[in-house]
């Protein structure tokens, strides 16, 4: 296993509400992070075909229309788009991991919010479901399972990941410990609404100092948490919010200057690496083939790279490794089921008979 390892975070909008162009554009990031020699490259929340922002600042009944494009435009694991992404991390040698509305052939409607974790050789190493959809997200998405709690050992470390508000969960967080996660993958939606500052016929009005969600900060506490319990690298990959989405998300809104201005306030999320500390890991961009050293990405779309050694996940673990000398496995104890559930389970005598 290598000990140096350069991954690339993928800080970018989707072609919102297209699975098509989507894959399209990831796979021309995949590429021109391989050009930069990344071995690892990461990609947002759903970034296939979007995040349904729409469903946090619009009544339910105003989203049927958006509800149902976003059916039509999510993908399955077996489709075109992943096979395509596939090949894309087979040729440039690399490792993808990317989020997607993942729909499913038993259902017309039902999605999960998944992450696929691509080998080098363009095979699923993981196929993640979201293990419960947070606060709006339920109006998009089903509760996924504990099938894709997996670290997965690669050529680049063990590779582990959660969705967005997954990372608040102490207990996934532990499940992925607990096989020696050396770089922890937490994806992202490119903001969060929770308050808005104006209402309905109304002028802007100051908001309450902390009123609103400091996203930026609920996002760095929960990485750091886990890479200082880990001790390992985090590598927290958001999306970018472009006016294509601003645009969507607004138009047919009863109160679409509302929803607009909430967007266009709304802080922007960061994509950032994490060392074993929790501490800003050194990072940069490329422009003009030079590189441009950055703490992170927030108001400006591009590919975030940083060098990983993953040697530095062993000094931490000399005085706190909690799954290990720095746990009690007599006092406590985890169980993790990681069954893939489906719909019904067939049995059908007469193909065992040849009827």
């Amino acid at each position: 296993m290598a000990h140096f390892v350069r991954a690339a975070a993928c800080h970018v909008s989707p072609v919102f509400l297209s699975a098509k162009a989507t894959t399209k554009k990831a796979i021309g990031l995949i590429h021109e992070a391989a050009k930069r020699k990344a071995n690892l490259v990461v990609f947002p929340e759903t970034y296939i075909p979007a995040f349904p922002l729409w469903s946090s600042l619009r009544a339910p009944t105003e989203n049927h229309d958006l509800f149902q494009r976003m059916v039509k435009e999510s993908i399955l694991v077996n489709g075109d788009e992943m096979n395509a992404l596939r090949q894309a991390a087979q040729e440039t040698n690399t490792i993808v991991s990317i989020g997607i509305s993942e729909k499913v052939p038993y259902s017309s409607a039902t999605l999960f919010n998944s992450n696929i974790l691509i080998g080098s050789h363009g095979e699923i190493l993981n196929h993640h479901r979201k293990l419960m959809p947070t606060f709006f997200e339920k109006l998009t998405w089903s509760p996924g399972d504990g099938h894709g709690l997996v670290v997965s050992p690669t050529p680049f470390g063990k590779i582990g990941n959660l969705i967005c508000g997954e990372n608040t969960n102490p207990l996934a967080r532990y499940a992925l410990m607990a096989q020696g996660e050396q770089i922890h993958i937490s994806s992202w939606p490119p903001v969060w609404p929770t308050q808005h500052s104006t209402t309905q016929g109304q002028e802007p009005t100051p908001q309450k100092q902390g009123a609103n969600y400091d996203n930026v900060a609920a996002n760095r506490i929960r990485s750091a948490a886990h890479c200082f319990e880990a001790k390992c690298f985090g590598i927290s990959c958001a999306a970018y919010l472009d006016s294509q989405t601003v645009d969507t998300v607004s138009q047919g809104a009863q109160n679409a200057d509302l929803v607009r201005r909430s967007l266009e306030t709304a802080q922007r999320a960061v994509t950032m690496f994490l060392d074993p500390t929790g501490t800003l890991l050194p990072a940069f961009t490329v422009k003009n083939d030079a590189e441009a050293p950055v703490d992170y990405l927030q108001t400006e779309e591009g590919i975030l790279y940083a060098d990983i050694n993953l040697d530095d996940c062993i000094e931490g673990k000399q005085y706190h490794d909690v799954v290990g000398g720095y746990q009690r496995l007599d006092v406590f104890e985890l169980r993790v089921n990681r069954t893939r559930k489906s719909p019904a389970i067939f049995s059908d005598d007469s193909l065992a008979s040849g009827k």
